[in-house]
């Protein structure tokens, strides 16, 4: 799927026809984990005025089962980074495949809750919940959602975002 194709692309082209004043820059890697995304956010905050920060990471560190306590803990650092240059910070629920066993799975589904709670950060509920459940929107390898699906993120996300930055 190219970039153009995906739900950021997609709502920045609602936002600018709407004239909106909402503008997404999307700072993802494919394959990105919270370290990786901690370990680039200095540069990125320093490129780029940045009034929210919508961290939607964690899920590739649960599909490595990378301790739920080091997702915390990046996590954490993520949002005193941003928050420390006056970025006002979101979270995004993350969820992985239940075949990763009851207590794990448990775990990481706990982190996000756990540091939106200590951190007083809003928490977004999983984008691509009703979407995961449907294999016609979903790629072949069952994780990631397809073309077909990202008009449907983008309008999930549109009115998320506007509801919680516009107060809509």
């Amino acid at each position: 799927m190219q970039q153009k194709e995906g739900w950021v692309h997609l709502l920045n082209q609602q936002f600018s026809q709407q004239k909106s004043p909402l503008k997404i820059i999307n700072a993802s890697i494919s394959g990105e984990t919270t370290g990786g995304g901690l370990a680039r956010l200095s540069l990125i905050l320093s490129k780029n005025e940045i009034d929210y920060l919508l961290i939607e990471l964690g899920g590739n560190d649960g599909l490595r089962g990378f301790p739920p306590a080091l997702i915390k803990n990046n996590l954490l650092q993520i949002i005193k980074l941003a928050q420390a240059k006056g970025t006002k910070v979101m979270l995004m629920d993350i969820r992985i495949p239940p075949n990763y066993g009851a207590r794990y799975t448990k775990l990481f589904n706990n982190t996000f809750s756990k540091v939106a709670q200590e951190t007083k950060v809003t928490l977004l509920p999983f984008f691509i919940e009703k979407i995961a459940l449907q294999p016609t929107l979903m790629q072949s390898d069952g994780i990631h959602p397809n073309k077909t699906a990202q008009p449907m993120i983008a309008a999930t996300m549109k009115k998320q975002l506007e509801n919680i930055i516009l107060n809509k």
